[in-house]
């Protein structure tokens, strides 16, 4: 260790009941045989015996002789075992303090846990800076209250969609925000369910798909939406919009979608297609509300009916709601976030009869705390049936939400828990 300088204090003072507070504030001071001393430039604390209350003191002045810091051992336990379970719902009530590093934290801190002996604890930051320690740069004490990663989280949120035209590496994400490229990368990975990078690139095809959908030009929209080059745009969008950029200009003008409409058990239902798979099913009570639906999807698309083309594909949907398995063959064609990507595939192993809750599917993709993002991508499906979201239901047992309603989703479920009708 480098060398210890011991802190003095000098006071001068006339006024004899001045002199006195501060006589008997110093004579408290050594009784606590507290000894404080600078060590490359931190505070280090060193406690040799429990303190009701102490005089706070600071290398400029004495900024408080009678400020006195909560040490009931019944709140020091409960803040104690909030410590230890990382409890965030204790965030902005307290925070703890660690002798040996000159840190303050708040209790959700995600980084190693101290030893009992070097922690102190403090109803506000500024009464740990005061004791002369600095905010912790991981969980941010000082800048965020309650719900830190949510917070954090959302702000770099609104500034990856700001700054979409410039390139957002986590080396320059971590030097905005102030932590390392992998403890946010770790973070918000933990929050949203999906990395930084895959979230720009959702941005980026969703400005992409509103410019193309109001009719500017490819160029335009390309370079709107922050993508740098023609082959980076096109690469993405093959996978993603199932078609080439031009082609969904203004809503996939140039492009050719067939459908077709029928009666099922569910009520009237629509199944459309372009020339690689399925990219809608809808359902509705009459042929006009799911026209004006895959009007709303692709507005310049040309839509043409084709019963006698649609006809198998229609098929295997209505033996599937008659309770018969799905062909896993069918071809889809739609678009995805990187995140829907990973729900809509878990949806799909999803046993035949069997349902899941949103908490389990949001385990079984590695994100255990995402479950409003799986029940977000569930109602966003564009093809019911095919990708099961109907089997998703609550932890509690009740059905949840449905995109085409609660009384279709509980016919769905019936009907797939039947014995085969085959």
């Amino acid at each position: 260790m480098g060398a210890r300088f011991p802190l003095l204090l000098m006071i001068t003072n006339t006024k004899a009941s001045t002199s006195n507070a501060v006589s008997s504030s110093v004579q408290r001071f050594s009784a606590m045989s507290e000894q404080f001393y600078f060590e490359r430039k931190k505070w280090m604390v060193r406690w040799s015996a429990k303190a009701v209350s102490f005089a706070i003191m600071t290398t400029n002045a004495i900024l408080s002789l009678t400020q006195t810091v909560p040490s009931s051992h019944n709140n020091e336990s409960l803040w104690w075992k909030a410590v230890q379970e990382r409890d965030s719902s204790q965030d902005g009530s307290f925070v703890f303090a660690v002798s040996s590093t000159g840190v303050y934290c708040r209790p959700s801190c995600p980084s190693k846990r101290p030893r009992r002996e070097n922690v102190l604890f403090f109803s506000q930051p500024q009464e740990a800076e005061q004791a002369g320690f600095r905010a912790c740069l991981r969980c941010r004490p000082r800048v965020m209250g309650g719900s830190g990663r949510a917070r954090l989280v959302r702000s770099v949120c609104r500034y990856i969609e700001r700054h979409l035209d410039e390139p957002l590496t986590l080396i320059h994400l971590g030097l905005e925000f102030h932590l390392s490229p992998f403890h946010l990368q770790r973070t918000f990975k933990s929050v949203l369910g999906v990395t930084p990078k895959s979230y720009a690139d959702s941005c980026r095809m969703n400005q992409l798909k509103t410019k193309l959908r109001a009719g500017h030009s490819v160029t335009r929209a390309m370079y709107d939406a922050g993508f740098s080059s023609s082959s980076r745009l096109y690469e993405r969008t093959a996978s993603q919009l199932g078609m080439t950029p031009d082609k969904y200009r203004r809503g996939a003008i140039a492009a050719h979608i067939r459908y077709t409409c029928a009666d099922s058990p569910l009520g009237r239902m629509l199944v459309a297609a372009t020339e690689k798979g399925i990219c809608a099913i809808q359902f509705a009570t009459s042929d006009e509300e799911l026209e004006q639906g895959l009007k709303h999807e692709f507005p310049f698309a040309i839509r043409r009916r084709d019963d006698d083309s649609m006809r198998n594909w229609k098929e295997d949907l209505l033996n599937t709601m008659s309770g018969q398995k799905l062909d896993t063959s069918l071809p889809l064609d739609i678009q995805a976030t990187a995140f829907q990507r990973r729900v809509w595939s878990c949806l799909q192993k999803i046993p035949f009869g069997e349902t899941r809750s949103y908490a389990a599917v949001a385990k079984a993709i590695g994100q255990p705390s995402a479950s409003r993002a799986v029940a977000r991508a569930c109602a966003t499906n564009p093809v019911a049936v095919a990708i099961p979201c109907h089997r998703v239901v609550r932890s509690s047992g009740d059905m949840g939400g449905y995109r085409w309603g609660l009384d279709r989703k509980k016919a769905l479920l019936e009907m797939e828990r039947k014995p085969d009708l085959q």
